[in-house]
């Protein structure tokens, strides 16, 4: 049963040049107990949808639901039972992290004796009691993101929102947090996960809706997704950057689809239909023409491939803000 319903979402913005579409029609449901992963590059949509969700904007067109509640006509119910952690930390660096934590629980009422309780519980949670009672301003960000996240659970919520939560956190900060959220899963909560990490949406999801242009174009957990497009990828790795365009030619020649070319200039795949016997004749006719290799081989096709197939680019490739960020900016 969904505990988040989206229909028909709709947000558009204002602007000297015309109107912007951050929303152009997002259709969501969220099974109660499931991580569901919002998947898309900046300014696909995914921070207007979490905005909307958690009454913080309101959108244009469409209707949203939570635990049966609209959140339209009755914010404040559905503020009650949900917990939010937004892409950049939301503490005060001049408490401490069990003030930052005491102070949230102060503010929905929870009392003095228990929101001390509860900030201390909080704090051992997330291994944080060396520094507990330190300024977060002296924290590192994977510090200041997991006290953001313990911020978002003193009310215990039944749903929780996490916008982007590791970008910026170097990769052991971001295995970290990947345990916490993990541990909350398994303990019942609902999470609706926006990302633009690959990586991510497949460690931590259920199911991912990859959203581009306001909307979802495609919908799955990350095995249906990647069998949407199926088959292999035959991949080479040049020793001359020289001999890409002849290698190109070649792989294009046995595969299906444009062959891609990495950033290196050296690395060349493209997808196959029948990869061992692809791959024999790639390497066969690299060899006729003398073009040497570091590496080749197969692989199956990720999130990336994915993504790439039904957009035209990567997930992790656009620099452009999502347009409730770019409109809050400007204002």
């Amino acid at each position: 049963m969904a505990i988040i319903e989206a229909e028909g979402l709709k947000k558009t913005y204002s602007s000297k040049s015309g109107p912007v579409h951050a929303l152009d029609g997002m259709n969501l449901s969220v099974p109660q107990g499931t991580v569901k992963a919002l998947l898309g590059p900046n300014g696909a949509g995914k921070t207007t949808v979490v905005k909307i969700l958690t009454t913080l904007i309101q959108p244009t067109a469409g209707t949203a639901h939570i635990d049966g509640i609209d959140v339209l006509r009755e914010p404040k119910a559905a503020r009650r039972i949900i917990g939010v952690s937004g892409q950049y930390s939301a503490v005060d660096e001049n408490l401490t992290g069990f003030e930052n934590l005491e102070m949230v629980g102060r503010l929905y009422h929870l009392g003095a004796r228990e929101s001390k309780r509860r900030a201390q519980e909080l704090i051992e949670q997330f291994e944080l009691t060396e520094a507990g009672n330190r300024p977060v301003k002296g924290f590192s960000g994977g510090m200041r993101r997991r006290i953001d996240l313990a911020g978002a659970l003193v009310i215990n919520p039944k749903i929780l929102f996490l916008d982007e939560p590791t970008t910026g956190l170097d990769p052991r900060s971001r295995l970290s947090l990947w345990g916490i959220i993990k541990d909350l899963v398994r303990d019942g909560t609902t999470l609706l996960l926006t990302t633009q990490y690959l990586e991510e949406a497949d460690q931590l999801s259920d199911d991912i809706a990859v959203i581009d242009g306001g909307k979802a174009i495609a919908e799955g957990t990350a095995d249906q997704l990647k069998a949407q497009i199926g088959g292999h990828r035959a991949v080479v790795s040049l020793v001359h950057s020289s001999d890409a365009a002849s290698a190109r030619e070649i792989l294009g020649r046995h595969g299906d689809g444009e062959p891609l070319v990495g950033d290196d200039g050296r690395s060349i795949e493209v997808a196959v239909s029948d990869g061992p016997r692809a791959l024999q004749y790639i390497l066969s006719d690299l060899g006729e023409s003398g073009i040497e290799l570091h590496d080749a081989g197969m692989r199956r096709p990720s999130l990336d491939d994915v993504f790439l197939t039904l957009t035209g680019r990567r997930a992790e490739a656009s620099d452009t803000k999502d347009a409730s960020t770019q409109k809050e900016a400007a204002a």
